[in-house]
């Protein structure tokens, strides 16, 4: 049964370069380590215009994104939480996840307003 591991966190418009950056140089990392596939997606329609009975709390309310910010969700899909777990050490020992480049830098994402959590996948398509 396929896993996935899941983000939502809210970026600054103008950090999204960096942010862009950061998180191509990461899925090169997961991708060389094992992970099946790897998603680092922009809000693009994030109050959509839906009847009141299914309307709920929106992302960037979830999240608590202000003027300026967007939404962040991202997945990386594995084989199974067996597999993410081993993939996930080997990217945690790997040289590149600590780069001088991104040393003393700060993150370009508010770590507070972040979320994660692991999934079983219960449907493909």
């Amino acid at each position: 049964m396929k896993y996935v591991d899941g983000f939502v966190l809210v970026v600054s418009e103008k950090n999204l370069p960096a942010y862009r950056k950061m998180a191509e140089k990461a899925g090169k990392i997961w991708m060389k380590h094992g992970a099946l596939e790897y998603f680092e997606c922009v809000g693009d329609d994030l109050n959509p215009d839906v009847p009141p009975e299914m309307q709920g709390i929106r992302f960037p309310q979830m999240i608590k994104a202000g003027t300026g910010e967007t939404v962040i969700f991202s997945f990386i899909v594995y084989k199974s939480r067996a597999h993410r777990d081993e993939v996930n050490a080997k990217v945690m020992k790997d040289p590149d996840m600590n780069d001088p480049e991104w040393k003393d830098k700060p993150m370009p994402f508010d770590m507070k307003r972040a979320a994660y959590g692991g999934f079983k996948v219960i449907v493909e398509g």
